[in-house]
């Protein structure tokens, strides 16, 4: 019986020799210095996405050096390699147009090169997802390492930071609070540090998502970027990459149903963002697993926000650190998990929960009696505006607002939204409802996250801090507000959002789970025949990819391609 190929001798190039081929690969890499003795052992590929266009991945030089040793210390070779890196706001159109390339371009290095485990490395918003996509298409053993949210900063004695605070100075900045001084002073002080968004935005959200499937060593969400203790869990990732190289623990015994059952559980109680269910069914697709929006839910319904972080709360991540990070959030949430998960340490999710003990005194994580939120920080909306699903952040609206009927201010794009929303002249009242087509998967394309559509000036300058709104695009994890996102199917394809006209009447009833258009199906189907819609096409290059084969966000968004031939499972089951 052949052993399975391991080391150096894996994937070799064809070259019809396979002792040519071998003799050739270490040729070249005896080149750089190597050794046989290295070159004799497990092989640890370690993704470099580094960036200077990336600042939260700003520590990428320190986590690689640390992985390395850890992978040394533990009788491995580190192999450091680039990938693509996405950074939230330099990426246009958007992120998330890029997240599946970057999953793709994971993928394939990952198959192509000699590794027996990969250590990822990622923290913006997008690259962790792409990342646990690509890895999971991959299918050898592979394990997470965030680079770590960013620190606090201080403005005139205020804590601030990115990125709610952004939004909630840029509000008084449109609303004339603020001067122009005062918002160029903030701006010095919102990004204290190199790192992910310091409340629970998406990256964070990902994080805490990473480390609840099992795919980062115990501790590994929350460490904040520039810390000794993002280091230590680097060169614990690095050592605990050797061991599953030699336990052959594929990522396909981790990436399980029971794990992405927990993965939800940790993103209601944290408030997490909206992002967050998007990137998880993508993940899940790759496995051949099916994101139940009704059971997720159900979930929610049982399931309280516990972490007290902005948008949702009050605190910072570095505080969510301080006060056991992941280990005390688990411990209140024990009764709700699938404790049998097996994690990347090759114990269950259960025993690692024992394992970090009984915990201490604080107040960033509530006891599961005194919650943040009652229910889950998202809720599940449908109704003939959304037939394929909607998703609002209920734990960062109004609750005034999530039981609304008003009239639709409609924008058709993203182009007519900044054309006409700060005019004097805008039709708009505080009980109206702001409807943004086109900024779906298609649409825009690439989804963004313009869901977070600015309260019109008029309204912001008389005081107005929340009003409900509607599209199919996403907003940030950081946002706050009454604002149904992911409208499904959107309007670019022909689903009903496409069929919205200023002066409708729309409801809203997050009790209920409903967003529906109070237009009857005979006047919504006479609009769709009047004003076919042409889906948006591209002449070349990755847009006409993307155009062709991307998926609705009840899909993860992802491409049809990409997607697990087979389903074997549904979370939660």
């Amino acid at each position: 019986m052949n052993e399975t190929p391991k080391g150096l001798k894996k994937g070799l190039t064809n070259y019809g020799d396979q002792g040519f081929s071998l003799f050739l690969r270490k040729a070249f890499i005896k080149g750089a210095g190597y050794t046989d003795d290295a070159l004799d052992r497990p092989v640890i590929g370690i993704t470099n996405t580094g960036s200077s266009y990336n600042p939260c991945h700003g520590n990428m030089p320190q986590l690689l050096e640390a992985v390395k040793r850890g992978v040394m210390l533990a009788g491995g070779l580190p192999m450091d390699f680039p990938t693509i890196s996405v950074h939230e706001s330099f990426s246009a159109p958007t992120s998330m147009y890029l997240r599946n390339l970057m999953s793709m371009d994971t993928e394939e290095l990952v198959r192509a090169q000699p590794m027996d485990a990969v250590v990822l490395i990622g923290g913006c918003d997008k690259t962790v997802p792409a990342q646990l996509m690509g890895a999971a298409s991959a299918g050898i053993p592979a394990i997470q390492l965030i680079t770590g949210s960013m620190l606090t900063g201080s403005h005139r004695g205020e804590r601030v930071g990115a990125c709610t605070d952004c939004r909630r100075y840029w509000g008084k900045f449109r609303a004339e609070e603020i001067d122009a001084e005062e918002i160029s002073d903030v701006n010095n002080q919102l990004v204290a540090s190199v790192g992910t968004c310091s409340v629970m935005g998406t990256a964070s959200t990902m994080a805490c998502v990473a480390e609840a499937l099992g795919m980062t060593v115990p501790g590994g969400a929350s460490p904040p970027a520039v810390t000794a203790d993002r280091i230590r869990i680097a060169e614990q990732t690095g050592a605990q990459a050797v061991e599953l190289a030699r336990k052959g623990l594929t990522i396909d015994k981790i990436l399980t149903p029971a794990a992405f059952e927990n993965a939800l559980r940790v993103l209601l109680a944290i408030g997490g963002s909206t992002n967050g269910i998007v990137h998880l069914t993508a993940i899940a697709g790759r496995m051949g697993i099916d994101i139940d929006l009704a059971g997720l839910d159900r979930m929610g319904r049982e399931t309280p926000v516990l972490v007290d972080l902005k948008p949702s709360g009050q605190h910072y991540m570095e505080d969510f650190h301080k006060a056991g990070g992941m280990a005390t959030l688990l411990r209140e949430l024990k009764p709700l998990l699938r404790l049998e998960a097996l994690t990347v340490t090759g114990r269950s999710l259960g025993e690692e929960i024992e394992l970090a003990g009984s915990g201490f005194a604080q107040d960033v994580v509530r006891p599961f009696d005194k919650p943040i939120y009652p229910q889950g920080g998202l809720a599940v909306l449908r109704g003939n505006l959304a037939p394929g699903g909607a998703i609002i952040k209920q734990s960062a609206a109004d609750p005034k607002l999530m039981e609304h009927e008003g009239r639709a201010v409609v924008f058709e794009n993203s182009a007519d939204l900044a054309d006409r929303i700060d005019s004097d002249d805008l039709d708009v009242r505080a009980d109206d409802i702001l409807v943004l087509k086109n900024i779906g998967p298609k649409g825009a394309p690439g989804m963004p996250e313009a869901g977070y559509i600015p309260i019109p000036r008029k309204l912001a300058r008389a005081g107005l801090k929340d009003i409900v709104r509607v599209s199919d695009g996403r907003m940030s994890g950081t946002a706050f507000g009454t604002i149904v996102l992911h409208v499904t199917p959107e309007a670019a394809v022909g689903g009903p959002l496409a069929c919205v006209r200023s002066g409708d009447r729309i409801r809203l009833s997050v009790a209920n789970r409903e967003i529906s258009l109070l237009v009857s199906d005979q006047e919504i189907a006479r609009r769709a025949a009047e004003n076919p819609v042409v889906e948006p096409t591209a002449e070349r290059g990755y847009r006409k990819l993307f155009l062709q084969t991307v998926t609705q966000a009840d899909k993860g968004v992802d491409f049809d391609f990409l997607r697990a031939p087979k389903s074997v499972g549904k979370a939660p089951e």
